[in-house]
């Protein structure tokens, strides 16, 4: 059960952690469309997508980085290691961010032979790397001979990295990293090999931030020390309240506490977000994280309502909206007043269009103006439709269930459009209701088993939310107050 430890020592994580570390790393999912319409107030010009992955199993985030400077944000939001301002009952500087030592010579000191680094490509085996630096095979079959290796060098992805201290053909010591806490090091024995995994646990440091939105909740995000992957993630967690793509004003505010994962003295990336709140329009959303004694996490509302929802209330990531729910709307083609009785998301096309809820789909294919269209048949005779698609994904096939945040296809100008984008509607027993006000329905609350558990750890951390808050109207200039 994550708790906040009153000693705030950095706590060790075993080895069996490093399955759900993968984390607040983008990659994931990494997914997402276009950002600038949220993250920036300004017209996009050209985009760069990267994806992110969220660790508590929402779903991944496709965000376009639009305008003259898209490559460079996307670098940076793939690569973010800025160090992070302590809590203010921590000290200062809890451990230096520094460079990782250099690789040795040798992975065997005093031993004949000289380090060779191989960084695995598609399509690579360790027999086809030891063919192509011309290494003994013989070497490879007496490594795989050892039952603690084999299940470690058969598996090689794109991108690893192998290091051996190679003498002539021999190879003297092999070293691979099997994940971020175990590495696996074989040494030549007499004839074999000894293989040792090596351990490297993993420790976290409480951390927090706060901002306040002037420009932009990407530039807030700056101007808070922290990276773009922890503002997303923070978005993540209050998407089913607040649409990030038309809701942000300036004045808006966050205060967010997280973990940051170290190793060894270095920092590694962000962590969880244990707690987190979010003033929007003056309205405050608070959420705490909660992992119950089997492991599954999630966020709760102070009262311990959680605050996912049936339905999200936006089912392409950070895109623009273009136009909103109106029944006197002009159509832009007909030239006629015609309602529109759904939300219009413009993106690029081929982003990535999420089921907005859990259900089957009852449609799959051409539907006259709407072009591509997917229906999703959810529960409470409730519908959603989704239209003007590019493709559909091969998963969505009429009768199969879908779960929320899947993807079911991608967007397009299919049907009678003028431009890409996503129309996206929602009815309740046939009739259109606006997606992005409609009361949406609740998750399952806190179960009663851990409720009183959860009271206490959501008090401890709420008084440090509001502490880091008071702490912050402190240091405000008075024209700010």
């Amino acid at each position: 059960m994550s708790r906040i430890r009153h000693d705030y020592k950095p706590v060790q994580l075993p080895s069996s952690h490093s399955g759900r570390l993968p984390w607040f790393m983008l990659g994931l999912g990494l997914p997402f469309a276009g950002l600038m319409a949220i993250l920036f107030l300004a017209p996009a010009q050209s985009n760069q997508t990267i994806k992110v992955v969220h660790p508590e199993g929402f779903s991944p985030l496709h965000v376009t980085f639009p305008g003259p400077h898209a490559a460079e944000l996307a670098a940076d939001a793939a690569a973010d290691t800025t160090s992070r301002e302590a809590l203010p009952t921590l000290p200062a500087i809890l451990a230096p961010e520094v460079a990782p030592e250099p690789m040795p010579d040798n992975l065997i000191a005093d031993a004949p032979g000289r380090l060779l680094s191989v960084t695995v490509k598609a399509g690579d085996s360790l027999d086809r790397i030891f063919g192509r630096h011309g290494l003994d095979r013989a070497d490879l079959a007496r490594m795989l001979r050892q039952a603690d290796a084999k299940e470690h060098l058969r598996l090689l992805r794109p991108g690893d990295r192998l290091d051996m201290q190679v003498d002539g053909k021999s190879v003297i010591a092999l070293r691979r990293e099997i994940d971020e806490i175990r590495t696996l090091i074989m040494a030549r024995e007499g004839d074999g090999y000894r293989a040792d995994v090596e351990e490297r646990p993993l420790s976290t440091e409480l951390r927090h931030a706060s901002g306040r939105i002037s420009t932009s909740l990407f530039e807030a995000g700056k101007e808070a020390g922290i990276s773009d992957a922890l503002i997303m993630n923070l978005a993540g967690v209050f998407a089913w309240d607040i649409d990030f793509a038309l809701d942000i004003r300036e004045g808006d505010e966050f205060v967010v506490l997280y973990e940051e994962v170290w190793q060894d003295g270095h920092y590694l990336r962000d962590g969880k977000i244990l707690a987190a709140e979010f003033v929007n329009r003056g309205k405050s959303f608070r959420a705490i994280r909660y992992e119950n004694d089997q492991g599954r996490a999630d966020y709760f509302t102070p009262e311990g309502r959680s605050v996912r929802k049936a339905f999200i209330r936006a089912p392409v990531d950070f895109a623009r909206v273009s136009s909103n729910f109106n029944p006197r709307r002009l159509h832009p083609v007909l030239k006629v007043r015609r309602p529109h009785k759904g939300v219009d998301y413009a993106a690029p096309t081929g982003t990535i269009i999420k089921a907005a809820g859990d259900g089957k789909v009852i449609f799959r294919g051409k539907k006259g103006g709407y072009g591509n269209c997917v229906i999703i048949q959810h529960g409470g005779n409730i519908t959603t439709l989704y239209a003007h698609m590019s493709r559909f994904a091969k998963s969505a096939q009429v009768g199969k269930r879908v779960r929320q945040g899947q993807t079911i296809g991608y967007v397009g100008a299919t049907g009678m459009v003028t431009a890409a984008h996503l129309h996206y509607e929602y009815r309740v027993n046939g009739v259109h209701r606006n997606p992005r006000t409609v009361k949406l329905p609740e998750a399952d609350p806190i179960p009663m088993e851990y409720r009183e558990d959860f009271l206490q750890m959501s008090s401890e951390l709420l008084s440090q939310l509001d502490l880091v808050k008071r702490q912050k109207l402190a240091v405000l200039p008075a024209e700010k107050l």
